[in-house]
């Protein structure tokens, strides 16, 4: 009796979580568009609310605090952005064929989401003096790193030519390049968008041994 008890109750709490998650879900992608325009010292947990088809109540239920809910909608978000260019790495048959894709990609993200990126970039300089973000701050920046390196020790097979930089190097030089175009999307998105474009192109070959 206690076992058939157990195998009731196991899939009803199941389903109790995965509802909880689903919902905290869906409260990150509504708050997402929020944060990205407000940015995080400007958003609150009205504000969120106010601009999503969820009460205040309903906000602070799933979440205690905004910034809570604001880690949560970075990892969320950035969770499935380091694994969009997994198709382009495991298809591309030629180092120039990777780099086609991953621009291709990054110009994709840009144009697209950049009030998202916005927020990340706003999110790590809080860090600095908001110990509570530090620590998700350093996990997606690991996963940023990593997703960097795949690529680049990717182009280094298919080129047969080895790095001459580190991966803490190389994130920090795309990293770099990626927060200056996100900077003149605001008024020179085309231009913006080119110079990154040419800019990894003109990097990536220069990361390689000499032959």
């Amino acid at each position: 009796m206690a076992e058939s008890t157990a195998t009731i109750i196991a899939p009803r709490r199941r389903g109790m979580v995965d509802k909880h998650q689903e919902r905290r879900d869906q409260l990150a992608e509504s708050a997402l568009a929020t944060l990205g325009e407000l940015g995080y010292a400007r958003t609150s947990l009205r504000d969120i609310a106010a601009n999503s088809p969820f009460s205040h109540g309903v906000v602070h239920y799933y979440f205690r605090d905004k910034n809570e809910l604001i880690v949560y909608c970075v990892r969320y978000h950035k969770s499935r952005c380091v694994r969009r260019y997994d198709e382009v790495v495991e298809s591309a048959r030629s180092a120039e064929e990777l780099v086609d894709g991953f621009v291709a990609k990054l110009r994709e993200t840009l144009t697209g989401e950049a009030p998202m990126h916005r927020l990340w970039y706003d999110l790590r300089s809080a860090s600095m003096f908001e110990e509570p973000l530090r620590e998700t701050v350093a996990l997606v920046d690991g996963w940023l790193e990593e997703m960097v390196w795949r690529i680049a020790t990717r182009i280094s097979v298919l080129s047969g030519r080895g790095l001459v930089t580190s991966q803490a190097t190389t994130y920090a030089i795309v990293d770099g390049l990626f927060q200056q175009a996100l900077l003149g999307m605001h008024d020179r998105p085309a231009e913006s968008l080119d110079r990154i474009d040419q800019s990894l192109r003109d990097l990536f070959p220069s990361l390689l041994l000499t032959s």
